[in-house]
C-alpha cells in the first residue's frame, strides 16, 4: 500500500513539473515590454535619419514595445532627450551638434549609445561637369579663383554657395564669412531643395557648389566630387569626417532595459540607407511603409541584434 502511494506521488509530482515546464514562458518574453509607455523616437529633418528611426521602431514593435515618432529639431531635441520627453534619436552627426548637445552629453544629461555604423562624409560638393568651368577643382585654391563662375543675379559679383537649411547648420556660412571668401551663401529650404539644386545643375550644365553629405541616394546617380578643404579649416569650422551616433534619455536603461540593449547594438550601413532613400525620395514611397517592408524582408540582418539584446 505504501509502495503504491509512493508511486502515485512520484507520477503526480512529475506530471505537475512537466505541466509547469510547458506553461512557463522564458523570462525575456514575460519582461517585454518592461513598461507599456511608448518609446518616443525623434524624427529630424533628413531622410536618412527617418530611415534609421523607423527601422529601429519597427523592430522594437516586433519585440513587443509601444513606439511613437516625434518630430523634433536637431538642436532643441537635446532638451527633450535630457528630460525624457524624447527617448532616443537614431542618427545624429557629431559635427552638427550646436551649443547645447556637447554640454549635455558631457554632463550625462544625454547618453551616447554608440555609432550607427554609417561611413559618413560631409563637405563642399559640386557636380563633375563644373570642372569644365573651373578646371583646377577639386583644389581649394582653384575654387577661390573661380568664385565668379558661380555668381548669379542674386549674389553677383560673389559666387553663389548653396548652404544647408537654416535650422540644420551654418558652418559653411561661418567659414565663408570668417575667411572672407568671395561667396555668398543661400540656404536651401529642405533636403529636397538641395537635391533639386543638384539635379538642376546637371540638367542645365550650370555651375554649382553646395554643402552636402554622404550617404545619400543622389550621389549614386550623379557624378560629383568634394572640394579639398584644407585640414586647418576643416578643424576650425567642424567640417571633419563626422561620427554618426545614437543618443538616448539616460533613464532608458532603467525603464526599458532590453530596448536599451537593442538600441546600443543597433546598426545600419550605407547600402541599406541609400536603397531606402531612393525608394522614398526618388520613387515617392511612404517612409513608414518602405522601412516596414525592409524590416519584414530582412530578418536575417536584424534578428541577431535582438538575440544579443535579449540574451542573459
Amino acid at each position: 500500500m505504501i509502495l503504491k502511494l509512493f508511486k502515485t506521488f512520484v507520477v503526480t509530482s512529475l506530471a505537475a513539473i512537466l505541466l509547469i515546464s510547458v506553461n512557463v514562458k522564458p523570462a525575456k518574453a514575460n519582461s517585454i515590454p518592461e513598461s507599456d509607455d511608448p518609446i518616443k523616437l525623434a524624427i529630424y529633418e533628413w531622410t536618412g535619419q527617418h530611415i534609421a528611426s523607423y527601422i529601429a521602431g519597427h523592430i522594437l514593435e516586433d519585440m513587443g514595445y509601444n513606439v511613437e515618432y516625434v518630430t523634433a529639431g536637431t538642436f532643441p531635441s537635446a532638451f527633450g532627450l535630457s528630460d525624457g520627453n524624447l527617448t532616443a534619436t537614431m542618427e545624429i552627426w557629431d559635427n552638427n551638434l550646436g551649443d547645447f548637445w556637447p554640454k549635455m552629453l558631457e554632463e550625462g544629461k544625454i547618453e551616447d549609445i554608440g555609432a550607427v555604423g554609417l561611413d559618413a562624409r560631409e563637405g563642399w560638393l559640386y557636380p563633375l561637369h563644373v570642372k569644365d568651368d573651373c578646371p583646377g577643382l577639386p583644389s581649394w585654391e582653384a575654387l577661390q579663383s573661380c568664385a565668379g563662375v558661380f555668381a548669379d543675379a542674386e549674389t553677383f559679383p560673389k559666387g553663389r554657395f548653396v548652404e544647408y537649411p537654416a535650422d540644420w547648420s551654418d558652418r559653411a556660412t561661418r567659414l565663408i564669412q570668417g575667411e572672407g571668401l568671395a561667396f555668398e551663401t543661400i540656404p536651401a529650404g529642405s533636403e529636397g531643395a538641395l537635391v533639386a539644386e543638384l539635379k538642376a545643375s546637371v540638367q542645365k550644365k550650370k555651375p554649382l557648389v553646395m554643402m552636402f553629405w554622404a550617404p545619400h541616394w543622389s550621389l549614386a546617380e550623379i557624378e560629383t566630387e568634394w572640394v579639398e578643404i584644407p585640414q586647418e579649416l576643416l578643424d576650425k569650422y567642424s567640417l571633419q569626417i563626422p561620427r554618426v551616433f545614437k543618443a538616448a534619455w539616460p533613464g532608458l536603461k532603467d525603464k526599458w532595459p532590453t530596448a536599451y540593449k537593442f538600441l546600443k547594438v543597433y546598426q545600419l550601413n550605407n547600402q541599406i540607407q541609400q536603397v531606402l532613400m531612393n525608394k522614398i525620395d526618388n520613387e515617392g514611397q511612404d517612409p513608414v511603409k518602405a522601412t516596414k517592408a525592409w524590416v519584414d524582408s530582412n530578418k536575417d540582418y536584424w534578428e541577431p541584434m535582438v538575440d544579443k539584446a535579449t540574451s542573459n
